[in-house]
């Protein structure tokens, strides 16, 4: 017999007995095992940094990496799973000096670099088990025992041995560049870092006046920065642009009557409008202008102005004046000619006309575009260095000073716009100024620090030289969503930049370059055994002391900072030099991006252990995370794998020759790997936003759900939608979900409302609503199953008489029971739900194997909802059938049987806790499985001897084709929809559907079934309670057609005639016009005295039900219900709702199943009295009463209900 089920259950609770479950007997660990030998399912777990803790998101991101390793090992792989921990870098150390109250490089050093990186060192594991309680709870099944970690030694080492082949290869160098600085930070960060952390921000936007040295002529020049006007060295403008003199009819501009403003021609208009708004002038929309002089862009290439600031004017002149220099400087050109070196205007095709005035502000220092003019300048003079450039900003990202000049020196840049704005008011050099809203970037692990762009010498790696080997890659990748490809992602291909690598930071890998002291040649070291092995090693006594002195420090921080600094060797460039390491660490995306061969340890090795583990999981078959891992993640694997592994990764070696041929590689050969690789598929998840609801007077008020703001606002708070903040508390904490709705509830609703990348809300309404809408909805058929099977005594495993045999549960095994018949002599509706269930499973295996969870989600659903609300709820007199070896009874049960044990498994790598609670117990009947079930030495295809102890040992369902009879389930379909439409009909006309009516009328725009359904009219009768099931061909009787034009699809087409087309359309018959797209396929018109025809898209049909009908229509079908209701069908009516009374007070007195019991009714409404009597004997069979009478039952307390106007008492005596 199967266990009883409880009537109310709680998913938590069951998940709790099933995760023990899952602990106690190793289920994770036996589904390795029993596909051992199989083909491989790569999947490779993105490493999150556990010294913050989990929230909603992650639970999106873990549980899409569960769902398809789970389904690929139903499916027949092997799917190792292996943790990962991100554990070095920014994420850290932000959140160790927020525990100690600091914030800047010097007071870290202050602190001390050595405690310092220990504390970060511990702080990494600071939330691990909030992290595996989420890992375990969620069902992730991963293996944490044997996670890797980035900051352990074998992995260092692993990234140590990727950066020397890329440094001996010429990839990896030194060099000076514009970098985005985090200046409070004092360090670099990367393209991808960068990327994570813009906002958009209103910035002032200044128009600049500049002097002309050579006329009175003023440059109008435009900057959003304006902390960088300074350091200005040129103007640039576009030389294939025209550009004019004005001069403005302005008295309040800044300017001599004579002076005359420089502006690109496409731009003055704009400028116009803008000025009197600025200067308050109400009495004009624009000023007035005349035009001087018109000039070509390159007519003005040369020419030289003063510029905005003097502080390097000053310093090249030694003067102590703030007036213009006295001195402007020369250098020789290669021409042999001589050129003014700066403030002059020079040429650059990145200037637009698309804002600002067409000339642009040239500051080399804090812009990577601007670096490049005068890199180009550069390239014109004699000696290059002649130009030097302009930095008046320390590295902590304030003024050094020179800033004095203007009482700026020793002040945060970003924080000065305001002040130097003003200055250059006063000196009559502002002509406006307004605010500019637009992205910029801001640290992203430390959210108020904006960074710059600021000049610095930096280590990169030289990622430009596989552009063209990382787009093809990419574009080898099956990504989804498919846009990523050519997108997000692919944009970002194109616009690569050499990554810079180094970070001028303290806890990280630390870059493995030593340099001599003496003539600073470098080399790179690949392991920590091959730096011991150097002539003349010392300084490793460092660590040995620190260790001696705690001995619970990890060996692992043996390689970081500061143990491995103090490191040195002999120099090979110089005798009696010594090699000490360069003092950076290397990007912690760079950590993250190593792990498909650093989680092994691998380091070229031709043989060995991390070798053949690195190559047998190499590339992943699948991956994912969010939207923001596009530029992190999945770039820095992308990357590092195409520059390592790729077959054009030997293509930057030193010596190649001009055709391209690669001199030998001074590295150990490492594996090429076909594209693409890393990995193959990518899920890249949408971004989770949050749903809450504040108080109207107060918006600090926040409620989580829509019951809770009523209690506390009544009607007084309103609904949101946004990003989930820590600060703000609008979300719930996944553990709460779980310990309120269960971890499947949530599974369910990520994976089945929304395709997974696009933005999912974190809606608490709508995880509780999923459990009703899905997982309650199968519970409830497999608990009827459970209730009734064990009523009757139907036991599966006793029918077939194969109890604790060596046996699997197939179709073969059921087949052994006298009572079980072939499915294609059963009834038609069984037949019809088998159709259906392996219509299901072909669906899901299909869109499962293309990684869409949603479109598989959806199947399940339907076929949940047609089990549920058709299969059984049809089938109930079957089961209620008083023979217990009725044929049609029996047919039912393994009919049902088959569909839930089938359906546990189709639903495993969804809904995992749920499906073996359902599957423990629906094949728990056939004994005991376990250990003794998997055949070690069997090969991974055999079937399994037993049936396994979980649902996740076993195969997943195939669909057995024989089995589907699509015309079945189109036939059953249509009967579904008239059933769905006529109580759609009853719904808009307000008629309950207990109440009996009349007759139903269907018409069918095609008739391909209507024979069929005629012979199944009890079917329809019974489902929209009715007396009788019509058909007809002439819906203007019962039906009036109003046909208006598709405005959609119309507009381009007609025009001006649309309103004319409507009015044609409206005279006509509804009916006719319908007449002439059945025989015809087009409505013709003619409006005047154009043919104008119409397709069957391009209208639509509205349908208006005739007095004494109630309608609604859908796919060529409409349903008309006959709404008069005679003395009868009110009585009739009457009768069901005292069945519908009945059947809830047995519920609320706890009545079993199996209970029979006396009614008892009284009332003084006539017409409830006439539907007691004339409707006893059905209301007595469907409550199991044993007689339903007019009167009181002595000894009983009555029940007071309402039936529409009548009070009615209800008696109900249970009998013992």
């Amino acid at each position: 017999m199967f266990s009883p089920v409880e009537g109310s259950v709680s998913f938590p609770k069951l998940e709790e007995e099933v995760g023990a479950f899952w602990k106690a007997s190793e289920i994770y660990h036996k589904s390795l095992a029993q596909r051992e030998g199989a083909k491989p399912f790569v999947f490779y777990e993105g490493p999150p940094t556990a010294n913050g803790m989990p929230h909603p998101g992650h639970c999106l991101t873990r549980a899409i990496k569960d769902l398809f390793p789970r389904y690929k090992t139903m499916r027949g792989y092997r799917c190792e799973r292996k943790a990962g921990w991100d554990t070095h870098g920014l994420p850290v150390e932000v959140e160790v000096c927020k525990q100690l109250g600091i914030h800047s490089k010097e007071e870290i050093e202050e602190y001390g670099v050595e405690p310092f990186i220990q504390l970060c060192q511990q702080s990494v594991w600071r939330y691990m088990q909030e992290w595996e309680r989420l890992t375990e709870r969620l069902g992730f099944w991963v293996d944490l025992e044997k996670a890797y970690v980035t900051y352990h030694q074998s992995y260092v080492e692993s990234v140590w041995w990727s950066l020397k082949n890329l440094f001996d290869r010429g990839l990896l160098y030194q060099g000076h560049k514009i970098v985005w600085w985090w200046a409070q930070g004092g360090t670099a960060l990367s393209s991808g870092e960068v990327g994570q952390g813009y906002r958009e921000v209103a910035d002032p936007s200044v128009f600049v006046v500049c002097n002309c040295v050579d006329s009175n002529e003023r440059l109008v020049v435009w900057t959003t920065t304006p902390w960088t006007l300074p350091a200005n060295q040129f103007v640039a403008v576009n030389p294939e642009l025209e550009y004019v003199a004005v001069r403005f009819d302005h008295p309040k501009l800044p300017l001599d009557e004579q002076a005359s403003l420089i502006i690109a021609k496409d731009l003055v208009d704009k400028l116009a409008e803008k000025l009197p708004k600025y200067y308050k002038v109400a009495s004009k929309k624009k000023a007035e202008y005349k035009v001087i002089q018109t000039y070509r862009g390159s007519d003005l290439i040369g020419r030289r102005y003063s510029p905005p600031f003097h502080w390097f004017s000053h310093e090249l002149t030694d003067s102590e004046e703030k007036s213009a220099p006295k001195v402007d400087p020369t250098g020789k050109l290669l021409t042999g000619e001589t050129e003014h070196l700066y403030w002059r205007i020079v040429p650059a095709q990145f200037v637009t006309t698309d804002s600002g005035t067409g000339l642009v502000h040239i500051a080399p220092a804090f812009g990577e575009v601007d670096y490049e003019v005068l890199a180009s300048e550069r390239a014109r003079f004699s000696d290059p260095q002649t130009l030097e450039l302009f930095n008046p900003v320390r590295p902590d990202g304030t003024y050094d000073e020179r800033g004095n000049w203007d009482g700026v020196a020793g002040q945060y840049v970003k924080d000065c716009d305001k002040q130097l704005t003003k200055h250059l008011s006063n000196l009559n050099k502002l002509l406006m100024q307004e605010q500019y809203l637009h992205d910029y970037p801001f640290c992203w692990r430390a959210e108020e620090d904006p960074l710059i762009q600021y000049p610095r010498e930096s280590w990169f790696i030289k990622t430009t030289a596989f552009k063209d080997a990382m787009l093809e890659n990419n574009q080898q990748i099956n990504w989804l969503p498919e846009h990523i490809k050519d997108g997000r992602m692919g944009k970002f291909l194109e616009s690569n930049v050499d990554w810079a690598l180094s970070r001028e930071r303290y806890w990280g890998t630390p870059l493995p370059i030593w340099q001599c002291e003496e003539t600073g040649k470098q080399e790179a070291i690949g392991g920590y055994d091959e730096l011991l092995a150097k002539p003349g090693v010392s300084g490793t006594e460092v660590w040995e002391a620190a260790k001696k002195a705690n001995p619970e420090l990890p060996d692992d921080l043996q390689v970081h900072k500061p143990y491995i600094d103090a490191v040195t060797y002999d120099s090979p460039f110089a005798k009696g030099a010594r090699m000490q390491r360069v003092s950076e660490v290397i990007d912690c995306w760079y950590d993250s991006g190593a792990m498909p061969f650093a989680q092994w340890g691998y380091k070229g090795q031709q043989s060995g252990e991390a070798k053949e583990r690195f190559e047998s999981q190499f590339p992943a078959d699948f991956i994912s995370e969010a939207l923001d891992q596009t530029r992190g993640w999945f770039y820095s694997q992308l990357a590092i794998s195409t520059m390592l592994f790729g077959e054009k990764s030997d293509a930057a070696t030193p010596g190649a020759d001009a055709s391209g041929s690669p001199a030998p590689s001074p590295q150990s050969p490492v594996p090429v790997a076909q594209p693409p690789h890393p990995f193959r598929n990518c899920i890249v998840l949408g971004l989770m936003l949050s749903e809450w609801y504040e108080d109207k007077k107060d918006s600090k008020k926040l409620y989580l759900t829509e019951e809770e703001a009523k209690a506390a606002c009544g009607k007084g708070f309103k609904h949101a939608v946004g990003k989930m903040s820590k600060s703000k508390r609008n979300y719930r904490e996944p553990n709460e979900i779980f310990d309120r709705y269960g971890a499947d509830a949530l599974r369910w609703y990520l994976f089945a409302n929304q395709p997974p990348w696009t933005s999912i809300r974190y809606s608490e309404q709508s995880i509780k609503d999923s459990i009703p809408e899905f997982l309650l909805r199968l519970w409830n058929c497999y608990s009827f199953m459970v209730i009734y099977a064990n009523i009757d005594e139907w036991d599966p495993a006793e029918e077939c008489g194969v109890r604790n045999a060596e046996c699997g549960i197939s179709e073969e095994v059921f087949a052994k029971a006298e009572s079980y018949r072939p499915v294609f002599d059963r009834d038609e509706i069984d037949r019809w739900i088998l159709s259906e269930l392996n219509r299901t499973v072909a669906l899901v295996t299909e869109r499962m194997d293309a990684y869409d969870n949603f479109g598989a989600c959806g199947a399940i659903n339907e076929f949940v909802d047609a089990l549920s609300n058709w299969y059984v709820r049809r089938s109930r007199d079957r089961f209620w059938a008083k023979d217990k070896r009725a044929v049609d009874k029996l047919d039912a049960y393994w009919t049902l049987y088959e569909c839930l044990l089938t359906t546990t498994k189709l639903i495993a790598p969804f809904v995992p806790f749920l499906a073996d609670a359902m599957w423990r117990n629906l094949a728990g009947v056939f004994g005991n499985g376990g250990d003794s079930q998997l055949d070690q030495q069997s090969p991974v295809s055999s079937p399994q001897p037993l049936f396994p102890e979980s649902v996740h040992l076993c195969d997943y369902p195939e669909p057995h084709s024989a089995l589907v009879d699509e015309e079945l389930s189109e036939r059953m379909a249509l009967v579904r929809l008239i059933s769905s439409l006529g109580r759609r009909a009853r719904e808009m006309e307000n008629l309950k559907v207990r109440q009996p009516l009349a007759k139903v009328e269907v018409i069918l725009a095609d008739t391909k079934h209507q024979s069929w359904l005629e012979e199944h009219a009890g079917v329809i009768a019974d489902e929209l309670n009715v007396k009788a099931v019509e058909y007809s061909d002439e819906p203007e009787k019962y039906v009036d057609h109003q046909v208006l034009p598709n405005f959609k699809l119309l507009g381009k087409k007609l025009g001006k005639l649309m309103p004319k087309v409507k009015a044609e359309l409206n005279k006509a018959s509804g009916s006719e016009l319908l007449a002439n797209i059945r025989d015809n396929g087009k409505i013709n018109l003619a409006v005047e005295g154009q043919e104008i025809e119409l397709l069957p898209e391009e209208v639509e049909v509205r349908i208006t039900a005739k007095e004494g009908y109630a309608s609604a229509n859908d796919k060529g079908v409409v349903v008309v219900l006959a709404t008069e209701l005679t003395p009868e069908l009110l009585a009739e009516g009457v009768a069901r709702d005292l069945v519908r009374a009945i059947q809830d007070t047995r519920k609320d007195l706890g009545c079993e199943f199996t209970d029979r019991i006396e009614v008892g009714i009284v009332t003084d409404d006539e017409t409830v009295k006439a539907a007691v009597e004339q409707f006893a004997d059905y209301i007595a069979g469907e409550t199991l009463s044993i007689s339903v009478k007019l009167g009181p039952i002595e000894g009983v307390e009555p029940i007071e209900i309402t039936l529409g106007d009548a009070v009615v008492k209800l008696y109900i005596k249970v009998q013992k």
